[in-house]
């Protein structure tokens, strides 16, 4: 059983995290960023390809990653892949004991290395999760031909809730988790008021009772990668005052103030009734996931979650009825 799906059903706050893999076939730098996350994270994701880059595949970086102690939420797009070859991928994943898959239509390649690449999206990320589900609860391929042994993995997808237009947002949701969504990791989180609003309306769409959200969240280490994120990346939303507060202090405390700054997004969004945990992108500072999540109180290394509410998450073993991380288009 994937443990993240156990962790989920306790009701504790869960903590995933990411692992991009290396341009190059490298197992070590896999294995090098699973030690830093071993121990303090629920299950970290494996990029597939993330931004349309070339990047050793999420099948294999998952294997690595369990190889090395940690477990992995293997990501597929929909960008490289026709319908045979995505559950071709599917099926190996299962067969290979992996027990996360995040599925999402994923980066045009012309944002990528090789723009002049041929994208597929023979299907997309709605469509892809109903897929999974098929397989996994139905045990038959898209073709209606049936599986000899059926895969079971836990079925994740993306969302962004301030992503324009934002009131169509949770309903996007709601169709996915139709589909069959059983936890959704979102894109990154500053405005804990906005995103306070887009969880009280998937509560009232019945959302949070069939599927897991994560809220995305990590730290803004540089006045440089604000800038990025304010200007350069569609999608996400950066309050004013989070800015002005990085601004405020000097240079050299800047990172120091966005770990800080994380680690109090982390508490807030534990009191948000339905959140179940967040998804720390901490891209190229691996090393202090331990730390922010050490200082949270979060993670499988901090004591049972005993909110009040005493609430947990339902992730359902069975079927249900019928932009992400930054770059990527779910």
């Amino acid at each position: 059983m994937s443990e993240l799906r156990a962790a989920l059903r306790s009701g504790r706050f869960v903590v995933t995290a990411e692992i991009g893999p290396p341009r190059g076939a490298d197992p070590d730098a896999i294995e090098r960023k699973a030690e830093l996350l071993r121990g303090w994270v629920d299950a970290a994701n494996v990029t597939d390809n993330q931004g349309a880059h070339v990047r050793l595949s999420s099948l294999g970086g998952s294997l690595l990653a369990m190889r090395a102690g940690v477990e992995p939420v293997m990501q597929l797009t929909c960008r490289d892949r026709n319908r045979i070859g995505l559950q071709s991928d599917l099926l190996s994943a299962g067969a290979l004991g992996i027990p996360n898959v995040l599925l999402l239509t994923g980066d045009h390649p012309r944002f990528g290395d090789h723009p002049d690449a041929k994208p597929v999206f023979d299907l997309d990320g709605v469509q892809l999760t109903w897929l999974a589900r098929t397989l996994r609860d139905d045990g038959v391929l898209m073709s209606g031909q049936a599986l000899s042994v059926r895969p079971n993995w836990l079925i994740g997808t993306v969302e962004n809730p301030f992503a324009p237009p934002t009131e169509f947002r949770a309903r996007r949701l709601a169709k996915k988790v139709a589909a069959g969504a059983e936890f959704v990791q979102t894109q990154y989180v500053f405005d804990v008021e906005a995103f306070e609003r887009w969880m009280a309306r998937l509560g009232e769409l019945g959302v949070t009772e069939r599927c897991a959200v994560l809220a995305g969240v990590g730290p803004i280490r540089s006045l440089r990668v604000l800038e990025f994120l304010r200007t350069g990346v569609p999608g996400i939303h950066v309050p004013e005052q989070v800015a002005r507060r990085l601004r405020g202090v000097p240079e050299n405390r800047v990172a120091a103030e966005g770990i800080a700054m994380c680690i109090e997004t982390i508490q807030r969004l534990r009191a948000i009734p339905g959140v179940a945990g967040v998804h720390l992108m901490a891209i190229g500072y691996e090393r202090g996931v331990p730390d922010i999540v050490r200082r949270a109180g979060v993670g499988p290394a901090a004591q049972p979650d005993l909110r009040a509410s005493g609430s947990t998450t339902a992730v359902s073993t069975t079927a249900v009825s019928t932009r992400e991380g930054i770059g990527h288009v779910g």
